[in-house]
């Protein structure tokens, strides 16, 4: 099957859609199916699509109003005949919005089927703009469930995310599909060297959080609670691998809470050191990944 996927985010960007679609097009892959991506630019983007196949990049404006997400320019035609060459069987939307117009218009006009997976809730991301937040946040939820409910087929990542989309009324067939996780490869990792790298002893009990370091993920929340159980456990410190806009309201909480010296941030990871950073027996408080990701790996989840 050729499949074409249209996408707001795509690696290098660092984010649970970007690696949860990145996932699922390398299973395809794997299957034996042709997946095509349309995606905007990102910063470093032409390094890593030497890497990988079958992308195309559309214009746009990178770091959008200080954050790290990109702004497609509405360029009529500009895919188009990349994708005639292609000749999809499927078209996939990532997105409700911004690239999912366009998907919305590539599988019309050419009359195939068109699958959307509702990966959030977008109502959660309007902080970013300016404006009326109540206001908005109903305008997005609203956009959402008119998209899915123009779609022939929905994949939720949950069945709670499922469950809502019915409440709201998407009466289009659903099917719930997780993001998958590499158990091997994440269990390949050694977390004495990571210990090492970033001077944690053997001994402290670790709380982690690995994610985007967003206002969406509740982090503000996550922090206090984190800095309020560092600060009664002498033995324990606070890992946060990742890196985004919340990194100093993080840090000033641990200020308050006079534990800034057990507050340990690496930024972003990737390859050998973000599976050596999962291995060093750590309690986490994730936001990105499904529970079952620290479960698999032996890793209590709060």
């Amino acid at each position: 099957m050729k499949i074409c996927m249209f996408t707001n985010t795509y690696l290098p960007h660092v984010g649970g859609v970007a690696r949860s679609i990145h996932t699922f097009v390398s299973d395809l892959r794997a299957a034996g199916h042709s997946v095509l991506i349309v995606a905007p630019v990102f910063p470093d983007c032409e390094s890593h699509d030497t890497s990988e196949e079958d992308i195309i990049r559309v214009p746009a404006i990178t770091e959008m109003s200080g954050s790290d997400f990109s702004l497609r320019l509405p360029i009529p035609f500009y895919v188009s005949e990349t994708i005639e060459k292609f000749k999809p069987d499927i078209i996939h939307s990532h997105h409700p919005y911004l690239m999912g117009d366009s998907a919305f218009r590539a599988a019309r006009q050419r009359l195939l089927p068109l699958v959307f997976t509702h990966h959030t809730l977008y109502e959660e991301y309007t902080h970013h703009l300016n404006m009326d937040v109540q206001a908005i946040q109903q305008f997005a939820a609203n956009i959402s469930t008119q998209y899915a409910g123009l779609c022939d087929h929905i994949i939720a990542p949950s069945k709670s995310l499922s469950d809502l989309l019915r409440t709201r009324g998407v009466d289009k067939p659903i099917s719930v599909i997780p993001t998958g996780v590499d158990i091997p490869f994440f269990s390949s990792g050694n977390g004495n060297e990571f210990r090492n790298a970033h001077n944690i002893s053997k001994k402290p009990f670790v709380i982690g959080h690995l994610g985007r370091l967003a206002a969406e993920k509740n982090l503000d929340f996550l922090a206090q609670a984190a800095a309020g159980v560092i600060k009664s456990r002498p033995d324990s410190v606070f890992l946060v691998v990742g890196e985004g806009p919340i990194r100093e309201k993080i840090q000033s909480i641990f200020n308050t809470y006079h534990v800034e010296d057990r507050l340990v941030f690496t930024g972003n990871l990737k390859g050998k050191s973000l599976a050596d950073a999962l291995k060093i027996k750590i309690t986490k408080g994730f936001e990105d990944f499904s529970n079952c990701f620290p479960v698999t790996i032996g890793f209590p989840v709060f």
